[in-house]
């Protein structure tokens, strides 16, 4: 498939923001069981929340780009009972709205106590709507990845890696990104948000890997037979049928070389994973805020790359009629 790069940005950007939300939502309630210190609420958490609305709002912009007609982007959200895509658009900005909101709280200070239980864990309205938030962080996570993960014709995405890869790189970016804030914050959390953010990339690693083997021995369903509905021991292909391109050969394969295909595996392969652990590992034990944001920017390109490489690996079917490009 053709990669666009405003999809790119967009699933790469509310990633990193659905990630920095968990990392900053996991904080407030293990503080709230007294497990770890209890955050200024007005100054860190609606600056952490700020950062996260500007990443899902740029992601939101960018999918824009990827719009024929952008002023009838509102009827994507028409199919929700059926397609992942529209479920994808509803989810964004409600998920959006709700973090907003529980950051708005946590600014103006208005955050009333519901109940205590045990008699020394309190849990306010904040709390409460940071759960709201989480499930709908999740959902995201789910119907962005089952969009591809759907298409069964696309043997590289029709598989639970594709949903799981999507949330473990969201999560291990965001924790990235929250190690760097926390230790810029001095809120004595960076510890507990790189250990996290170590463990995300270490599963996504695993996870990614599974897929790159998995795809590496996918045996095609499709055949030049199938392709054209034509059954014959013999089919031979004399002409594409066109002098030009085609919205078939530009939308349906990246046009790269397969050296650039391989070049681009092995730089996400090292951006995503073993340079970000060394830049947090040594940045963790400096308290050097620049080593951990480079971590996060590091990681950040190295997704860009995965994401383009995803696309570009899956092999659409009617490429079989079209292999002379």
């Amino acid at each position: 498939m053709h990669p666009a790069f405003s999809v790119i940005f967009l699933t790469t950007l509310i990633g990193a923001g659905q990630g920095l939300f968990l990392a900053l939502y996991t904080g407030q309630l293990y503080s709230a069981f007294k497990v770890l210190p209890v955050q200024d609420s007005a100054h860190y958490y609606a600056l952490g929340c700020g950062v996260v609305l500007v990443l899902l709002v740029a992601g939101l912009f960018s999918s824009f780009f990827h719009l024929g007609r952008p002023e009838r982007a509102w009827r994507a959200a028409a199919r929700w009972r059926t397609s992942w895509l529209s479920r994808e658009v509803i989810v964004l900005p409600a998920f959006t709205a709700v973090v907003a909101a529980w950051g708005l709280i946590h600014y103006l200070g208005w955050n009333p106590l519901l109940f205590t239980f045990s008699g020394a864990y309190e849990i306010d309205f904040s709390l409460l709507l940071g759960a709201i938030a989480t499930l709908l962080c999740f959902t995201l996570f789910l119907s962005t990845g089952m969009i591809y993960a759907c298409i069964k014709q696309l043997q590289e995405w029709a598989t639970p890696l594709t949903v799981i890869n999507y949330t473990m790189f969201g999560i291990s970016s965001g924790f990235m990104l929250a190690t760097a804030f926390a230790t810029w914050q001095g809120s004595g959390l960076s510890d507990f948000f790189g250990g996290w953010a170590i463990f995300a990339t270490i599963v996504a690693f695993v996870t990614r890997a599974a897929s790159l083997i998995r795809n590496a021995r996918i045996k095609p369903k499709s055949s030049m037979e199938t392709a054209i509905g034509i059954r014959h021991s013999r089919i031979e292909q004399k002409a594409q049928g066109s002098m030009a391109g085609s919205f078939n050969t530009r939308e349906y394969f990246h046009g790269a070389t397969k050296r650039k295909f391989k070049f681009v595996k092995w730089v996400f392969l090292v951006l995503v994973f073993p340079v970000p652990l060394l830049l947090l590992s040594i940045g963790l034990g400096t308290e050097a805020i620049s080593l951990l944001l480079a971590a996060f920017l590091v990681q950040y390109v190295g997704l860009l790359a995965e994401r383009w490489f995803f696309f570009a690996q899956a092999n659409h079917p009617q490429n079989l009629y079209y292999q002379t490009v």
